[in-house]
């Protein structure tokens, strides 16, 4: 399916692209080397946290920043997003798509709803534009600077939809040096990852940067369902994303134009019907990874195309810099699955005459399918900083963003017509949100500074839907219904800050911020006997935290330790599936949580780097009235009401685990003329429920995955070369990390383990 038109930015983009490959080449010829300053101790990282370049470890948030040998070696094996799952304190990454669509979880706050138009409480900012579809958030990460996140309430300087915090990206951006890398791997299931970019001046003030990937996976998965035996089914998927940079640098004017598209063509996630042996959490009884049993496995697709650039201007003019940042991103998809997993149809809701079915019981036939096709956002920030040399700074600024979506929803009998489509939603909804914001610093000594934000947010939405065939018509369901929606809100956020330098190693700082979340719509009518729409309203949190940022034992160790509690009123949680197979918006009365984030680095000696990190976070509902409806196969261990819904009062979030844990270790010595080492990680994630009730199969067991990375580098006249073996998930770690609440236990399972080598060249 190919969805993007050949518009005027595209033919653009490409003409630049050929020409600046050109000159780039050109200038490499005449490029000096560059001289390498060996760095003692632990790096000075510098981060944007506040859209301002700052030492990571005077920043009065909790920042976590990934970037290097760390971000190489998790995204091995040609993973997605979802690779940053544990590897960092707080953070939790799932999905229901597969590598793209996914979800984030920071202290135990996210948001399960896998609608299309869901938001999500953890913001995604890429190079300075925030990604609000969900789509747009599984973009591939490569050719990075670095990955921040950001822990807690970020709503002054980023906006609505951050309460939990926010997860930052910032690309290679062009420089006046010639470099770039190549790089490819290859490893288990004929899995290919090309990485490539180069970049340079083009003239004494342009420069450019050209980032591509591309990573290959054949379909290695099994279908053995009676009657529809079929090998290589599922699990390949070829994706490709390219990123193109121009940079000009003038003596008090800078500009950055960012281009940057993606084009999926692979498979669903996959579903394993019944997947959770029934009365446990365990895997089902001769439970394979490579194999499925499925009657519609064989229509399974999964097709992304996204586009989007951006243009960041840049002022200097003496005492203030104006930044004004332009963003468009636009999003098309089709995914197409088996949702129940299985094949045939033997339950309490199936027609006669259909054994054999399985695995286990079926209870209802499910083929969907969910697209969208037509969106588009539009933001444009503009921002004001002053650069003054005393005690007190400010940066003041207007923001402005609107999307509009289109979403077609889809369903397929794959019983009596072998997948002929019996039902189909459209929705449309339109969003537009605007703030005026503002932050001063003012710094009472040359040890203690205070922050203050402040932000006035507005944000409306127009949603409507309309259903013309309803999969549920022979049970009386009207094939046409319709509905409309309005929301409109606004909100006040706000932070304080007070930082102090205990001494010239160790800043401690104190945080209380607020920020909202703006109102959410969600239209389940294509399994609904009217419009489906249920709406969620503004979620509130109110967040205290408390630091310290260390370096020690003279620059060659780091220890920074947070503390936070909070309190979020109206929080917005979406009842997922149960019995009925519906989902639907709701809001929590409060929502209290805790805990501690520990983020720590050490050289060792000449030879040894370690980083360990570890994080609690315990939530709760304080709302004993809210109830929602279960599963239909599973041992719900909640209290029931008198509907027979379970009362989830009490319980803690859904893919919030208590612990987190994280290690990394790196050897290296140099032998001959190169340089030999071994890079090992290891994360453990702590049990967690997939829904907001508690069950005995939907209770995800504690999850514990280990990597290793070993590989000899070398320099040459011009180039530096590397070759490398790995494997991820090394002890071969296999359970459900997510689950789709149907009417059977269906399981969605972690990445088996994977062996791999890479050969990688930088040339400068």
């Amino acid at each position: 399916m190919k969805m993007f038109k050949k518009n005027l930015l595209s033919l653009c983009v490409q003409a630049s692209l050929l020409a600046g490959v050109t000159t780039v080449s050109a200038n490499a010829l005449a490029a000096d080397e560059a001289a390498k300053e060996k760095v003692v101790g632990i790096e000075v990282i510098q981060v944007t946290a506040r859209k301002r370049v700052e030492n990571v470890q005077e920043v009065p948030i909790a920042v976590t920043a990934l970037q290097g040998d760390n971000l190489d070696a998790f995204s091995s094996a040609a993973m997605d997003i979802r690779f940053l799952n544990a590897k960092i304190p707080s953070l939790s990454v799932e999905s229901s798509f597969g590598r793209t669509f996914p979800r984030f979880y920071m202290r135990g706050l996210g948001n399960s709803d896998f609608d299309l138009n869901a938001s999500q409480p953890v913001s995604l900012v890429v190079d300075d534009v925030v990604q609000e579809s969900p789509i747009l958030k599984g973009f591939p990460v490569f050719d990075l600077e670095r990955i921040e996140v950001l822990g807690g309430p970020q709503g002054t300087l980023f906006g609505r939809n951050t309460p939990a915090g926010l997860v930052k990206f910032d690309s290679a951006k062009p420089t006046q040096d010639f470099d770039g890398f190549a790089s490819l791997s290859y490893g288990s299931k004929n899995t290919s990852d090309l990485r490539a970019a180069v970049g340079g001046g083009l003239t004494d003030n342009l420069s450019a940067r050209i980032s591509v990937l591309r990573q290959d996976r054949d379909n290695y998965i099994d279908n053995k369902a009676p009657g529809f035996e079929q090998n290589g089914v599922a699990g390949g998927y070829t994706d490709q994303a390219l990123r193109i940079q121009f940079l000009y640098e003038g003596d008090d004017f800078n500009a950055l134009f960012n281009y940057h598209m993606r084009d999926l063509d692979g498979k669903p996630v996959v579903f394993y019907g019944n997947g959770i042996k029934s009365g446990t959490n365990d895997l089902a009884d001769n439970f394979s990874r490579d194999t499925v049993y499925q009657d519609s496995a064989s229509r399974g697709t999964q097709q992304v195309e996204t586009e989007g650039a951006s243009l960041k201007l840049t002022f200097d003019l003496g005492e203030h810099t104006i930044t004004s940042i332009t963003g468009y991103e636009s999003a098309e998809l089709f995914s197409r699955g088996d949702i129940d997993g299985g094949y045939g149809c033997n339950g309490f809701a199936c027609p006669p005459g259909f054994e054999p079915s399985g695995p286990g019981t079926i209870n209802i036939s499910s083929e969907t399918a969910d697209g969208i096709p037509d969106h588009s956002q539009i933001t444009q920030e503009l921002r004001l900083t002053s650069n003054f040399d005393g005690n007190f700074n400010y940066q003041t600024g207007l923001f402005y963003f609107n999307e509009d979506l289109t979403i077609e929803s889809f369903a397929y009998d794959a019983l009596f017509s072998g997948g002929s489509q019996n039902g189909y939603v459209k929705q449309e909804q339109d969003t537009t949100a605007w703030a005026v914001f503002g932050s001063a610093d003012y710094s009472f000594s040359d040890k203690t500074s205070i922050t203050v934000g402040l932000r006035y947010s507005n944000d409306e939405k127009d949603y409507s839907n309309e259903r013309t065939q309803s999969p549920l018509s022979f049970f009386g369901v009207p094939n046409e219904a319709a509905g409309a929606v309005s929301t409109d809100d606004s909100h006040v956020s706000w932070d304080v800050s007070l930082s102090h330098k205990y001494t010239d190693d160790i800043n401690l700082y104190a945080r209380v911020a607020n920020t909202f979340r703006a109102p959410s719509i969600q239209g389940r009518s294509l399994f609904a006997f009217g419009d489906g729409i249920s709406v969620a309203d503004s979620e509130t949190i109110t967040s205290y935290e408390a630091g310290i940022k260390s370096d020690i034992l003279d620059n060659m160790g780091r220890i920074n330790a947070s503390v936070f509690y909070y309190i979020m009123n109206d929080q917005q949680l979406t009842s997922v599936g149960g019995d009925s197979n519906t989902a639907r918006l709701l809001n929590a009365n409060e929502t209290v949580g805790y805990g501690f984030e520990i983020d720590s680095q050490f050289i060792l000696n000449d030879y040894w780097i370690v980083t360990a990190n570890a994080s609690y976070n315990s939530t709760e509902l304080n709302d004993n009235g809210l109830s929602v409806p279960v599963c239909a196969s599973c041992s719900v261990t909640d209290s029931l009401n008198n509907d027979g819904q379970a009362i989830v009062g009490g319980n803690s979030l859904p893919h919030a685990p208590e612990w987190i844990f994280n290690f990394t270790a790196r050897y290296a010595r140099e032998i001959g003329d190169g340089e030999f080492y071994a890079y090992t990680d290891w994360s453990y994630r702590d049990e967690i429920s997939f829904f907001l009730y508690n069950s005995v199969e939907f209770t995800g067991k504690a999850l514990f995955e280990g990597g290793l990375r070993t590989g000899y580098t070398w320099d040459g006249d011009d180039q530096d070369y590397e070759v490398a073996l790995f494997v991820r998930n090394l002890t071969n770690e296999q359970q459900a990390i997510g689950a789709v609440d149907f009417t059977n236990n269906t399981a969605i399972v972690n990445e088996e383990r994977f062996f791999g080598a890479e050969f990688k060249v930088n040339f400068f």
